[in-house]
């Protein structure tokens, strides 16, 4: 999992990843995990909207998570 999470360049996507899985490795639900991180995603970004910030976590936990894709994402402009 550390040498996945070191490729993910954007600070906020990296936090909201590893949030992620580490909740559920300790058995949270997916939507209480899910919920979770779009509220951690909104304090890196506090700019965003509900929508917004929904959107961006789940395409990054399908292209990380589910998929396990290792290109780059689409998202936000900070580094």
């Amino acid at each position: 999992m550390a040498a996945e999470l070191s490729r993910i360049a954007r600070k906020c996507e990296r936090a909201v990843i590893t949030a992620y899985q580490e909740l559920r490795e300790v058995g949270t639900e997916d939507m209480t995990a899910f919920h979770a991180c779009t509220t951690l995603y909104r304090i890196h970004h506090p700019e965003a909207s509900l929508n917004e910030a929904r959107r961006l976590v789940s395409e990054w936990i399908d292209h990380h998570v589910v998929r396990k894709s290792d290109g780059p994402t689409k998202g936000c402009d900070c580094g």
